[in-house]
């Protein structure tokens, strides 16, 4: 072709889609023929007016193609030749082709359609509380039962080890003893007790605790004593308290318990220290250890050779908390 010749056809005659058009219609552009046309085997030669020039693809009418349908790839046709020739078909219809249209997501059975996908988490939940439940009762059941075996094993009746529920408790023959109180321990005023002359009464210094504010005097002279008769309800160690008086300076006496004098004098010092020598300040507390048996105890304090005795006496008492 040269530059004055625009060729042996028209454009509508290179057209190979001009016979879908009406504009190519109008040219007389026609559609393929059966086996040829617009792919192979088709006719070769040179371009002829009226009649489009063959293609390496086959067209197809619009509207022919089926999308959505099975379709079948043609074989291979081979041309009178021996040569193979390939016929078109569509990406779809081989193993493997991609699909023409999205495919709907299948839904397994029991789940429902229309509905998206997912665990079916309350239906796992129940699930879960039917577990526990189950295993619980189970537990209950087994602690039961093994009580129960527990208790006849041992001779017992109930789970408490008592009488069970509905049985009654035959009640005892013999009433309990109550317990007895614990007796206080003795103590008694220096003027009830038994004096030994010289020793006297007198009530004219305060402080004392007496009855009517009495207390034992007249106890600087040796022989004078007073003797208590202290009754125990249980043997044993002891301590024997003493309130007393002095005049600012020590003195001491003979403590004798059931008939044994003690070894060491009762001391009735002044503990506390005081310099003045006013009877009524110097009101303090001494004790001694003690052994006493059960009942009666004879209780002697006295004023013998030896002993400083310049003392008034108040009150004496037992108390526990023996050395």
């Amino acid at each position: 072709m040269t530059a004055a010749n625009t060729g042996a056809s028209t454009p509508e005659d290179d057209d190979p889609f001009g016979y879908l058009y009406a504009d190519g219609q109008a040219a007389g552009a026609t559609p393929p023929r059966q086996g040829g046309g617009y792919g192979y085997p088709g006719p070769v030669g040179p371009a002829q007016p009226g009649v489009p020039r063959t293609s390496y693809n086959q067209v197809r009418t619009v509207g022919e193609r089926q999308y959505g349908q099975q379709q079948v790839p043609q074989q291979q046709v081979y041309a009178p030749q021996g040569q193979p020739t390939a016929q078109y078909a569509a990406p779809e219809t081989y193993p493997g082709g991609a699909p023409t249209r999205p495919v709907p997501p299948q839904h397994p059975a029991g789940h429902g359609g229309g509905r998206s996908g997912g665990p079916n988490t309350k239906g796992l939940l129940i699930g879960a509380i039917a577990v526990v439940a189950v295993v619980v009762i189970g537990i209950a059941a087994a602690l039961m039962t093994g009580g129960g075996e527990d208790d006849k094993a041992g001779g017992r009746t109930g789970t408490n080890g008592g009488a069970s529920a509905g049985q009654s408790v035959k009640p005892s023959e013999e009433p309990s003893a109550p317990e007895d109180p614990k007796e206080p321990l003795p103590k008694q005023d220096a003027a009830t007790l038994q004096l030994g002359a010289p020793a006297a009464l007198a009530k004219d210094i305060k402080g004392a605790k007496g009855a009517g504010g009495a207390y034992v005097t007249g106890f600087n002279a040796v022989g004078a004593s007073v003797t208590w008769k202290a009754n125990m309800a249980q043997a044993g160690d002891y301590r024997l308290y003493v309130r007393y008086a002095i005049p600012a300076q020590d003195a001491n006496a003979t403590l004798t318990v059931n008939g044994k004098a003690n070894s060491n004098p009762l001391g009735l010092k002044n503990f506390i220290g005081s310099s003045d020598p006013a009877w009524e300040k110097n009101w303090q507390t001494t004790w001694a250890p003690v052994t006493l048996q059960k009942g009666d105890n004879e209780i002697k304090i006295s004023c013998e050779q030896g002993n400083q005795c310049n003392v008034i006496l108040d009150w004496l008492q037992v108390s526990e908390g023996a050395l």
